[in-house]
């Protein structure tokens, strides 16, 4: 199982990331935007993730991704069970999720 911590160690790795507590969630932004955030309790991990694949994303696999709530459907969103999320996975969601946030150079020297 990957925590919430597991998550911190590797997004303040990453250039141009910063955590933010807004209303009481831990939320990894790149300026303003959010590209990782936690439920309240911590089980869920919402990241982004390119709206035209979610629903593949999410049939493939429906008991480790959801959809995010109906109000957030209009962004790159989608949602894991923290639970039957294993590292390397994270570290993968995480990045690419990541990657969508930050300027391709930014990513490109990151690879590199």
């Amino acid at each position: 199982m990957v925590t919430v911590e597991d998550v911190r160690r590797l997004a303040t790795t990453l250039p141009r990331s910063s955590e933010h507590l807004i209303r009481d969630r831990i939320k990894f932004r790149v300026g303003s935007i959010v590209y990782v955030a936690f439920s309240r309790d911590e089980t869920l991990m919402g990241f982004g993730f390119p709206k035209e694949e979610r629903a593949a994303l999410v049939a493939a696999e429906p008991a480790k991704f959801l959809l995010p709530r109906e109000s957030d459907l209009r962004f790159n969103w989608v949602v894991a069970r923290m639970a039957a999320l294993d590292p390397g996975e994270m570290r993968e969601l995480v990045i690419e999720a990541w990657r969508m946030a930050v300027p391709k150079k930014v990513y490109a020297a990151y690879i590199g």
